[in-house]
């Protein structure tokens, strides 16, 4: 554990321990991938000005993530098939969230169930709402997250089809791996026992609910039919009635929707391009930030994904008017790499890197990094 210093360490232990069709699927955009590389290469046209000459002996890296304060200004993103990056991975990811003291956002298509991690933790967390074909499902995930007191819903905009990954079809990416996938399987011998011994390997919230799903072979056929391409605005409205309670939207990359939704009286918005894994040719969300910002900012909580990396980034985000950030790759990096007590690790060296950052830059608490703290590489 003391080797680890950077997510980029976890990376690549976790390539080195996880089955390489289930690292792919983690480390992959769609397409060309070059909104995938992007996300994180933009973050580094953005500058961070130096300042000395200032008090820095107390800094408060502590911020508001979705209405509820947090060590720092940055949540969990919700991943599908933690469960499969590591034995039991959406509960360990989200007791290593309860730990250090912020929100864990879980998957509709997590290993464990809503249910199972509710019970593990006995701590409200946020719960990702893929909408489907069957809204009868769809309501029925929402009552189900509402009746175990999940604290806000995530609601996904940016799927209304897939975008195709070319390493997961040559893969043959399947939870029923094949020959070839068998044989590097038995290349990961702490992976394979651990998924041996655990308890949780299908997706608990879908099969036994959804209409027809009572098994992998079944879901898989159900997964690739219930995409929705309809999805549109009266949907959100509908799924406001039904929840009641505070909605984030996570997809949104255009100024234009940002309003939209502000008008609607949505609270939190996520600037996200699904980490690369939908649009190819897309902006980056770094780079789309100030716009969106700048029309909404003052009347909604703006959270950004895709791209974070360090604590330096956690720094630009808040400085191109983000509120904070979710963490998806370098959560999934850490729990592949090390279970829960990774995710604990990789959340404290993004604080020490943040607070650096905040002190380096002469700034002690979150509210004073503002646009002035940063500057793009041409200036």
């Amino acid at each position: 554990m003391t080797a680890i210093t950077c997510v980029e360490d976890f990376r690549q232990l976790f390539q080195r321990r996880v089955p390489k069709m289930f690292y792919d699927y983690c480390e992959s955009g769609s397409y060309t991938e070059s909104t995938f590389r992007k996300n994180t290469s933009d973050f580094d046209t953005v500058n961070i000005r130096q300042r000395v000459g200032v008090d820095i002996s107390d800094i408060d890296t502590s911020g508001v993530m979705g209405g509820a304060q947090a060590a720092i200004p940055a949540g969990l993103a919700p991943i599908g098939m933690l469960g499969i990056q590591h034995p039991a991975g959406e509960i360990e990811a989200a007791l290593a969230a309860k730990r250090f003291g912020i929100p864990f956002t879980l998957s509709t298509m997590s290993i464990c169930s809503m249910e199972d991690v509710a019970e593990a933790t006995k701590t409200p967390f946020w719960f990702q709402l893929y909408v489907v074909k069957d809204r009868d499902f769809v309501r029925d995930l929402i009552h189900r997250a509402k009746a175990i007191g999940c604290s806000a819903l995530v609601v996904t905009m940016d799927l209304p089809m897939l975008g195709q990954r070319h390493k997961d079809v040559k893969n043959q990416l399947s939870i029923r791996p094949n020959l070839r996938n068998m044989l590097n399987i038995a290349t990961k011998p702490r992976w394979a026992m651990g998924m041996a011994t655990t308890k949780y390997r299908s997706f608990g919230n879908v099969i036994g609910h959804a209409k027809g799903v009572e098994d992998l072979s079944s879901l898989l056929v159900w997964a690739a039919e219930m995409v929705d391409p309809s999805l549109d605005w009266e949907d959100i409205e509908w799924i406001r009635k039904e929840w009641g309670g505070p909605i984030v939207l996570k997809g949104i990359m255009d100024a234009e929707d940002a309003v939209i939704a502000s008008k609607m009286g949505i609270e939190t918005i996520v600037v996200s391009n699904h980490g690369g894994r939908q649009l190819d040719g897309a902006g980056s969300t770094i780079s789309l930030l100030p716009q969106i910002a700048d029309k909404v900012g003052d009347k909604m909580e703006l959270i950004v994904d895709s791209g974070v990396r360090t604590g330096a980034d956690i720094f630009r985000a808040r400085a191109l008017g983000a509120s904070g950030v979710l963490l998806g790759r370098a959560m999934v990096y850490s729990l592949g790499a090390m279970g829960g007590e990774g995710v604990s690790k990789m959340l404290e060296i993004m604080r020490k890197e943040l607070l650096i950052t905040m002190g380096l830059a002469g700034v002690t608490s979150l509210d004073a990094i503002t646009r002035d703290c940063v500057y793009k590489q041409d200036s």
